[in-house]
């Protein structure tokens, strides 16, 4: 089965990029990303891109409106396309049966029924959304109850790994792709139709393909070990701040231990981002829901240790600043999860800001990426009320303005700028003594030291 046109429903941070590189890749398939959402797709098929990522804005210039397409006209798309990647959001529940840990699958209920209204022939249905395991077999009976027509569907697993901020390469020059579609002659042929597809630039031997259910575990289980691995040297930060031991130096020496390696033992005020945190609660339910109490637990704790980092920096910024931080003003630096995106999902930013306000701090806060109305979104959804967003928090142009007449700067998303501050400048901008919290351990320490700073860098000793 040759493919020739694809559709995507969702154009946001995976739907969006991924489509981009497919269509860079496939001058000879047509590519349409969907959503019912006008203003994102009007900044699609603009200059300012609703998603932000290195390098993204050059890949959709050089498809867009030759073979890469933005549209909310999604009836269309699904109707004229090959293959359907389904790109919806999969948030946490937040009401009902598995609350706080289960998937909402709404928006994969109502992607399927649409899909099931406007096909004919044959489509292959390609589950890119981070989703419970046995997903499919609810699209498949979906798909199966409402289709009108004499269509056909496969169903394929395809995980998507990305990182924010290194999109672009990971897609470029992907560790794998993942694959996974049912055992049977014809989810076989739908199988390596999309490996076609991804086989323009991804050696072979990097497309992994197994079955369903495989592929649609293991996005699960990839980011729970990649988030248990921040929890873990996290929780070692703190040990090393009460011992006098160098965080950096213990992740550099347990690192260099090939059976370890080096990658996610970075200290930090925690993870964040769409994907880890929602992914280990989708396995704690997983666990629960097959009476594994034990496997539970311990994925459970995962993120508890990942909210107790947060709140032990917000602790240590009130008790270093005499216990008290009530009308002293905080310069934030970094709102976004991580650096080179203007993702903000999940950030560590928004839950220290939110637990600052409730001291009566007045922040402010500074992030090249992220703009202010997000900023104010997100503080209102967990919970700061409206006045007290219009009078504790300031938006600032740049750090510089975020330091004038701080008590403490704070920083918390890792962004390179910061790593060359002209600490001289910001030092006589604060308010003496300046104090310095840095999150992300991207100051130098010894020239904080130096300019005069008093400073708490984590997971180093005092």
């Amino acid at each position: 089965m040759k493919i020739k046109s694809i559709c995507c429903l969702g154009a946001g941070y995976v739907g969006g990029p991924t489509m981009a590189m497919i269509a860079a890749k496939c001058p000879e398939i047509s590519v349409t990303v969907c959503d019912m959402n006008e203003a994102r797709i009007d900044a699609w098929n603009s200059d300012t891109l609703p998603v932000y990522e290195p390098g993204l804005q050059e890949v959709v210039e050089s498809a867009r409106g030759r073979n890469l397409h933005f549209s909310t006209d999604i009836k269309a798309a699904i109707a004229g396309a090959d293959l359907i990647f389904v790109c919806v959001g999969t948030p946490t529940k937040s009401y009902g049966i598995g609350a706080g840990r289960a998937a909402d699958l709404r928006y994969i209920e109502s992607a399927a029924r649409l899909i099931a209204e406007v096909s004919e022939g044959n489509k292959i249905i390609v589950e890119k959304s981070t989703i419970p395991v046995k997903t499919a077999t609810a699209i498949q009976a979906i798909l199966a109850a409402n289709s009108t027509t004499n269509a056909t569907f496969q169903v394929l697993s395809n995980p998507e790994f990305l990182a924010e901020g290194t999109a672009v390469a990971d897609m470029e020059s992907p560790d794998r792709i993942l694959i996974g579609g049912e055992q049977t002659p014809e989810g076989q042929a739908a199988l390596e139709a999309l490996v076609s597809v991804y086989a323009h630039w991804v050696p072979r031997e990097r497309i992994i393909t197994t079955n369903l259910w495989s592929s649609e575990l293991s996005k699960l289980v990839a980011n729970a070990f990649l988030a248990q691995r921040i929890s873990s040297i996290n929780s070692i930060s703190a040990l090393c701040e009460s011992t006098g031991a160098d965080v950096d130096e213990v992740a550099r020496a347990i690192g260099s231990d090939s059976r370890i390696g080096s990658k996610f033992l970075k200290a930090s005020v925690g993870f964040g981002g769409s994907c880890f945190q929602k992914d280990i609660l989708n396995l704690v339910y997983l666990c629960e829901s097959f009476n594994l109490p034990e496997a539970a637990a311990y994925w459970r704790a995962v993120v508890t240790m990942n909210d107790w980092q947060k709140s032990r920096f917000v602790e240590k910024i009130v008790r270093t600043l005499f216990n008290t931080v009530s009308g002293k003003r905080i310069a934030i630096l970094g709102f976004a999860f991580k650096k080179d995106t203007n993702d903000t999902r999940e950030s560590a930013a928004i839950h220290i800001v939110r637990d600052l306000v409730a001291e009566n701090a007045h922040v402010i806060i500074y992030d090249p990426r992220v703009p202010t109305e997000t900023i104010h979104r997100d503080l209102l959804e967990v919970g700061v009320p409206q006045d007290i967003i219009n009078f504790n928090i300031e938006i600032a142009a740049d750090p510089y303005e975020a330091a004038a007449g701080a008590h403490a700067l704070a920083t918390l998303t890792e962004w390179d700028e910061f790593r060359d501050l002209d600490l001289p400048r910001i030092y006589d901008l604060m308010l003496k003594p300046a104090f310095v919290f840095d999150g992300r351990a991207i100051l130098p320490a010894a020239a904080l030291a130096k300019h005069g700073f008093k400073a708490f860098v984590i997971g180093k000793g005092e």
